[in-house]
């Protein structure tokens, strides 16, 4: 069985200086570093992945748009998300990135079946919906054979930020919370939550 991944819960970090950290993290590790899972929140950030198209973002707007290293289209961080990135050595895992997407995905929808709902996902389109509604978004990327970026799910955060974009790439994209779903709960109690289950699927 591998060895579960260290759960770092962080708090809220700066997007761009979590992304050099990452980067750094996975730049010097070797096949004896533990892998991690970073649970934190960002100030409010537009992110665009390595080949997504600006004109995604419809407005204006005084939020930063920041172009990543991750695949996938534009997404919005900010206070109420809750932010997974999974740090791990795929191949000492015997892991592929289909392996890490379903995971992800996987934990995401055993979480939301414990509040009661039913949640799936789309072949072609990576993330988590609820009645063609998107509660939660990925965007990885992979180097020297280790993973970061990650996952992130939409707890009581404003969904207005997401009106300003075709979310993900796709125009009229709904974006859905726990919250608008009724479920009154914080990131960092999800994250508790998301951990338990992400570490029973990794463990099989």
């Amino acid at each position: 069985m591998p060895k579960l991944p260290q759960p770092v819960y962080l708090g809220f970090r700066d997007y761009e200086a979590t992304l050099t950290a990452m980067r750094e993290f996975t730049e010097i590790r070797d096949e004896t570093t533990p892998d991690q899972l970073w649970l934190l929140q960002h100030p409010p950030v537009y992110t665009l992945g390595l080949n997504g198209n600006a004109a995604h973002l419809l407005h204006p707007s005084a939020t930063p748009l920041i172009r990543t290293d991750r695949g996938g289209q534009i997404t919005w961080h900010g206070p109420g998300q809750l932010v997974v990135y999974p740090l791990l050595d795929l191949r000492r895992n015997g892991l592929g990135i289909r392996d890490l997407i379903d995971g992800l995905q996987q934990a995401v929808t055993g979480l939301l079946k414990q509040y009661g709902i039913r949640a799936v996902t789309r072949p072609g389109a990576p993330g988590v919906y609820v009645e063609e509604r998107k509660i939660a978004f990925l965007g990885l990327r992979v180097r020297r054979g280790c993973c970061y970026h990650g996952l992130s799910l939409n707890v009581n955060n404003d969904l207005a930020p997401f009106a300003a974009t075709n979310p993900c790439g796709y125009p009229g994209l709904e974006v859905i919370s726990l919250a608008s779903l009724g479920i009154e709960t914080r990131p960092e109690q999800v994250a508790a939550a998301l951990v338990l289950q992400w570490h029973e699927i990794f463990a099989r």
